[in-house]
């Protein structure tokens, strides 16, 4: 029956290509690509297998925390050092313990299900925040019971999730501020919508919804560094430009500012279709503080905390899980760098963990990072429904 139904969806989605390249033929040659990028994927592999194929950065050894996800996304670690993770493909939230602290998660609890597309989840004064595609949500967390306390309250509604990027990554502030993204719906467009595009922010209660920053096209993670404070967001640049441009980005978000999309892209470098149409923009519009491959596709980003088990040279850096390209045509990506941030502003990267691609099959694709009290790294793997955990050895 399954099969059935994906030969359905197979033979659909290979009309509309159709459709869509005789309209467009650029269009209709990224998605061919999408098509036939996706038969690389390798959903099934064992375990083991993929473990075999594996890279960690020196002073690391990785083992697997979790399986038999759906598509697990963004995480969050409990006082009780429990893994909550966002499950978008069954449409719930979970909730992961090693009750027995052998590195491995042995119990399993679905908090919340039925949900839309649950993606941003964070834990913060009892309360378990969590993102819809058009809402913001809140329910109250026992840490010590691992239960759910009272009825869900919806701080935000009526959102904009149309198009290619409707999911929300959460994160608060030290200012005790909810920020939020809001993905664009296409690939270049001007949408209706000002609060497509951009990063927002709420208070906890639900209150004061602000744009922070605009022109960014989907910036799925952003974390704060523990060291100056400032406000780091990946993004994912647009599509359908070939296999080199434009690269993905990392920026550095002030309030107010203009990132680019859809009219520049990297180091302020205009798009051939719409990059003459606002001139005007290119005075103020913030480069990227480092350029990622292009169609890299950044995700999760987390800045890791000052642990006397990391090696020193971890102790100004950030892990970025780079979900990997789709329309390239050698794909790239696939894998966790450590980005380093040098006394001067510059930024270094490194692999942190690879080997998710192997002779342009792929084994799995990294999307969410987040970080445990004792140094390890935890790391959502969307396609073969994994969590790993990389811990410092």
């Amino acid at each position: 029956m399954i099969k059935k139904i994906f030969l359905i969806l197979l033979v659909l989605f290979s009309a509309l290509v159709s459709v869509v390249a005789i309209k467009n033929p650029s269009a209709g040659t990224a998605a061919w690509q999408l098509l036939t990028n996706a038969s690389h994927f390798k959903k099934d592999v064992p375990s083991d297998e993929v473990l075999g194929q594996l890279k960690t950065a020196r002073g690391f050894v990785v083992n697997v925390y979790a399986e038999g996800l759906d598509r697990p996304r963004m995480m969050h670690i409990t006082e009780a050092g429990d893994v909550i993770v966002s499950d978008i493909g069954s449409d719930s939230i979970v909730l992961l313990s090693d009750m027995d602290n052998d590195g491995q998660a042995d119990s399993r609890t679905t908090l919340l299900d039925e949900r839309n597309n649950p993606h941003g989840v964070v834990l913060h004064d009892g309360w378990l925040y969590f993102a819809e595609p058009d809402r913001i949500s809140r329910v109250r967390f026992d840490s010590d019971s691992r239960q759910l306390i009272g009825d869900v309250e919806t701080l935000i509604d009526e959102l904009p999730f149309e198009g290619f990027h409707p999911l929300k990554t959460l994160a608060i502030s030290a200012a005790e501020q909810l920020y939020f993204n809001v993905g664009s719906p296409c690939n270049n467009c001007l949408p209706d919508d000002e609060r497509y595009s951009t990063l927002m922010r709420i208070e906890l209660d639900g209150s004061g919804p602000t744009i922070v920053a605009s022109g960014l096209r989907n910036s799925v993670g952003f974390d704060w560094t523990p060291w100056s404070k400032e406000l780091f967001a990946t993004e994912n640049s647009r599509d359908m430009l070939g296999d080199n441009f434009p690269p993905d980005e990392l920026n550095h978000i002030v309030d107010g500012g203009f990132y680019g999309w859809p009219y520049y892209h990297g180091d302020n470098q205009p798009d051939p279709a719409m990059g003459q149409d606002r001139v005007d923009l290119l005075a103020v519009t913030r480069p990227p503080s480092f350029q990622f491959r292009p169609h890299n596709a950044p995700l999760g980003i987390h800045f890791l905390r000052k642990i006397k088990s990391l090696p020193s040279i971890y102790q100004r850096s950030a892990v970025v899980a780079l979900h990997g390209s789709w329309n390239r045509s050698d794909l790239d990506g696939y894998k966790v760098i450590s980005l380093h941030w040098d006394d001067d502003g510059s930024i270094q990267s490194r692999d942190f963990l690879s080997g998710f691609l192997l002779d342009q099959k792929v084994l799995g694709r990294p999307a969410g990072v987040i970080q445990d009290a004792q140094g390890s790294v935890y790391i959502s793997d969307d396609l073969a429904g994994r969590i790993y955990r990389v811990r410092p050895n």
